[in-house]
């Protein structure tokens, strides 16, 4: 929250016992002016409070029901279905009118990785970004994983919403730009939904790219709390038939911070722990030294890290900062620090979603 500080320079004259305040000396205003700063004061902090509590003009957007999906305005979407996919967990569908779906010649899918929406809670008017698991098929469908945070206000609404609600959307809106022939290796690291960007990404390379063997090599490490908290089998499914399918170019490495017993959502091997500099080392290819290699002199030290290498990190503010350091003012990208810092990843290799 800001504040807005007014410093008076009124002289003191409360008291003939008190001594002048600071710029008595040089600033004595007639008792006839005395009064107008405070008024002046005064209505300045209300027009100040006014400006702050101004709607944001995204919010105010217009709703149009008619024009094509833009970012430009809300489109209002039906919910298909709304169903429970874990603690605290949905997997929602909305559908916008597909004659209002524009889709680029060269991009008949969809609108390409990354990119995601602004869904805007009705009822106290806040808007909140989500990343669509699977593009938006020819029937305008849309899936998103939504989970329910105690402090998250959208979250918890679309959790209340009913088939045959209506939801109000916003974009596309680009969240990263996809090069596939920018970089050799891609590394993703998120936690919780942050995993939904990279989904899409890898959704997009290897279900409906014609250049698989050109395109980058991907790993994704993906860390939850506790294995019931792991994402649903809709979304490991896939990503575990393309680890098998392309073992040379997809690697996928399941994390949980602790094993407390609960029922996972996937029968594939968790590790318990959290990101960490192994787990980066394993995903680029360096090896540990052996027991004889460090008898004979050889360093635990690691190589640099390729030039046209890529990190990508997703998730909750604490994890972004541990793996690659805090966001900067503003959500802007910040320096590299955390993990990957360390290791020696520049910023130009390094981008928090």
């Amino acid at each position: 929250m800001l504040r807005l500080v007014i410093q008076s320079r009124i002289p003191c004259r409360l008291s003939p016992r008190l001594p002048l305040c600071r710029h008595a000396s040089t600033q004595r205003l007639s008792a006839r002016k005395d009064w107008k700063l405070p008024v002046v004061g005064g209505v300045f902090i209300g027009l100040a409070s006014l400006y702050f509590f101004l709607p944001d003009p995204s919010r105010s957007a217009p709703t149009s029901a008619n024009k094509p999906l833009s970012a430009s305005h809300f489109t209002p979407a039906t919910v298909i279905s709304n169903e429970i996919s874990g603690p605290n967990s949905k997997i929602l569908k909305l559908r916008v009118p597909p004659h209002l779906v524009i889709r680029d010649e060269n991009d008949p899918i969809g609108f390409g990785p990354i990119w995601s929406v602004f869904i805007k809670d009705d009822d106290i008017q806040v808007e909140r970004p989500y990343t669509p698991l699977e593009s938006i098929d020819e029937n305008g469908n849309m899936v998103f994983w939504i989970k329910r945070y105690p402090k998250g206000e959208v979250g918890r609404w679309l959790h209340s919403k009913q088939v045959g609600d209506t939801v109000e959307l916003r974009g596309p809106l680009k969240t990263w730009p996809w090069d596939e022939d920018k970089w050799d290796e891609i590394v993703l690291i998120s936690g919780g939904t942050g995993i939904t960007p990279f989904y899409q990404l890898l959704r997009q390379v290897f279900d409906h790219s014609t250049s698989i063997p050109q395109s980058p090599s991907f790993t994704l490490i993906h860390s939850s709390r506790t294995p019931e908290e792991m994402p649903p089998e809709q979304i490991l499914g896939p990503l575990a038939a393309y680890a098998e399918k392309y073992p040379n170019k997809f690697r996928l490495k399941l994390l949980v911070d602790t094993d407390d017993g609960s029922q996972p959502t996937t029968s594939l091997p968790l590790e318990v722990g959290r990101v960490n500099e192994q787990h980066i080392k394993n995903s680029l290819g360096f090896s540990e030294p052996t027991r004889w290699q460090k008898l004979f002199g050889r360093k635990d030290t690691c190589p640099p890290i390729p030039a046209k290498t890529l990190f990508l990190v997703c998730g909750p503010d604490q994890m972004v900062a541990a793996v690659s350091g805090p966001y900067g003012r503003n959500l802007s990208q910040g320096p590299t620090l955390g993990v990957l810092g360390r290791l020696g990843a520049t910023s130009k290799q390094v981008w928090k979603l």
